[in-house]
């Protein structure tokens, strides 16, 4: 059975930093492309950055140069360092992992193309 846990969600203020972990399971890891994604109230969920076996990387232009994506394979584990945090952040952050493709496919964060999910985990951010 395939579990995604996310961990690490709060509140913050704007300008500060919030570190985002996942923990996969029941799936072989270094095998799928993995991702977080987050969806505000009222708007459709969105990718925010992406990571495959090889440390290749992407993210949205939003968070391009305050978002750093990580991952431990030895762990089955993913991160996301949030720095410079901004109230539009403010979201739940899902971590999502792709098997059905290859990891050296890459991704354009298409949430469509993911097919394992994590419960999501809120992040707030006051001004």
């Amino acid at each position: 059975q395939v579990q995604l846990v996310e961990s690490g969600g709060g509140s913050g203020q704007a300008g500060g930093s919030l570190r985002l972990s996942c923990a996969g399971s029941g799936y072989t890891y270094r095998r799928a492309y993995m991702a977080w994604f987050r969806q505000a109230p009222g708007k459709e969920r969105e990718g925010v950055a992406g990571a495959n076996d090889e440390r290749d990387v992407v993210y949205a232009d939003s968070v391009k140069g305050r978002f750093t994506i990580s991952r431990d394979n030895a762990n089955n584990a993913l991160y996301l360092d949030m720095n410079s945090l901004k109230p539009e952040d403010s979201a739940v952050y899902y971590c999502a992992a792709r098997t059905r493709l290859p990891t050296w496919a890459g991704s354009n964060l298409r949430a469509s193309d993911f097919n394992y999910w994590g419960q999501g985990t809120q992040v707030t951010v006051s001004s």
